[in-house]
């Protein structure tokens, strides 16, 4: 676990700056790729594409975008640390599971035909 537990919610205006810019960006993709519907499909898609790519770029160069990497930097490094099961013991939990499954299921179907049967047919007298 890591040892870094302090939060910051501080965001400067130029962070702020950079959010509203990649917004804008990506609003000017969406809006090219449906004013370029004339031009054709590689003048839309080629706008779109390029004006992302331009949001993507401008929102992970401010804070938060920077702080989204280092988490996903952060997540692959703890992901590295986990021990994964053996073939065998992964097989084996997954028929455990399975037969649960069948087990729960029996036992549900049971219990619902047994109520059936005492509300329906014993409290009720309607036959089938």
């Amino acid at each position: 676990m890591s040892s870094n537990t302090q939060v910051e919610t501080v965001v400067s205006s130029a962070d702020k700056a950079k959010l509203g810019a990649a917004v804008a960006l990506l609003l000017a993709g969406l809006v090219a790729f449906y004013l370029l519907g004339q031009q054709g499909v590689y003048a839309q898609w080629g706008a779109l594409i390029v004006l992302l790519g331009l949001a993507t770029a401008t929102f992970f160069v401010s804070e938060p975008g920077r702080q989204l990497i280092a988490y996903g930097r952060e997540s692959v490094r703890e992901l590295r640390k986990v021990v994964w099961p053996a073939r065998k013991e992964a097989l084996q939990m997954t028929g455990y599971v399975f037969a649960f499954v069948v087990v729960m299921a029996l036992f549900l179907w049971l219990t619902d035909k047994t109520l059936e049967w005492v509300l329906y047919d014993l409290i009720l007298g309607w036959k089938r």
